[in-house]
């Protein structure tokens, strides 16, 4: 019905194989001229029930094809927020937040600040892009790799500690694993050292070849595939620490500065 609506505006056929080109390439095939505007219907019809074996390569084609003709031919299309309704109303499970698309439903991701603080722009931008990065592995399918990212950030976040004063001395270590040592043993009797305990054996379990095996391969005989929702519930997990981690490094950063 939506793409019947756009295909009126103007030169049907065009808009038909418009779509086609899009959709071909969400369903693995090519798009070659259909031969009549019936046949152009029949084709991107055949290419569209392809494409929707992958719900998140479906919407990002009907997507980016919409945009496309609102830039290069001024066709009314749909905007973001009625595609969105359209998704929710069909229970779909993903949203549109250009430009990413989002898994949502029983297991969003949990919110996470836009800006840290305490953290230089180049920093910033290394954050919010491994954090899109993660989101957008899981909406297309990919929780490992989802996870795999994400553990990245936390180590990567974890290393901006260095430096950092603790009271009477700084954090000297340079690594994931020796800076946490470090900062629990400075830290005894916060909540931050309780934190660093639980991430600490997270990230030894997502790290094993018997546990997640996302770091160090996995185990081809006892290890574990990490499902949707095991991806969701770690990627969450992780998004949380990240944020409880950078509030602390906000803290002492200011510490640091008086």
């Amino acid at each position: 019905m939506v793409l019947g609506k756009i295909a009126a505006q103007g030169n049907r056929w065009t808009v038909l194989e418009h779509f086609k080109s899009y959709f071909a390439g969400a369903s693995g095939g090519t798009s070659s001229r259909s031969s009549s505007e019936s046949w152009a219907e029949s084709d991107l019809n055949n290419m569209m029930w392809q494409a929707a074996e992958n719900a998140p390569l479906f919407i990002e084609a009907f997507y980016e094809a919409c945009e496309a003709l609102r830039s290069d031919d001024g066709l009314a299309v749909p905007e973001v927020g009625r595609l969105n309704r359209i998704l929710k109303e069909h229970a779909v499970g993903y949203e549109i937040r250009p430009p990413a698309l989002i898994a949502v439903g029983l297991h969003p991701p949990i919110p996470v600040p836009e800006r840290y603080q305490s953290l230089d722009e180049q920093a910033q931008d290394i954050v919010q892009q491994s954090l899109q990065q993660s989101e957008r592995q899981l909406a297309e399918g990919h929780p490992r790799q989802a996870v795999q990212e994400i553990l990245w950030l936390m180590e990567t976040v974890v290393t901006a500690f260095k430096g950092l004063s603790t009271g009477e001395t700084t954090i000297e270590a340079k690594y994931f694993n020796k800076i946490v040592q470090e900062l629990r043993a400075k830290k005894k009797g916060q909540t931050i050292e309780q934190v660093l305990a639980w991430l600490t054996t997270l990230h030894g379990y997502l790290s094993s070849p018997t546990g997640g095996g996302v770091r160090h391969g996995v185990d081809l005989k006892s290890g574990i595939t990490i499902d949707a929702d095991e991806g969701r519930l770690y990627c969450n997990l992780i998004r949380s620490y990240v944020t409880f981690l950078m509030a602390e490094h906000e803290r002492m950063s200011q510490g640091s500065q008086e």
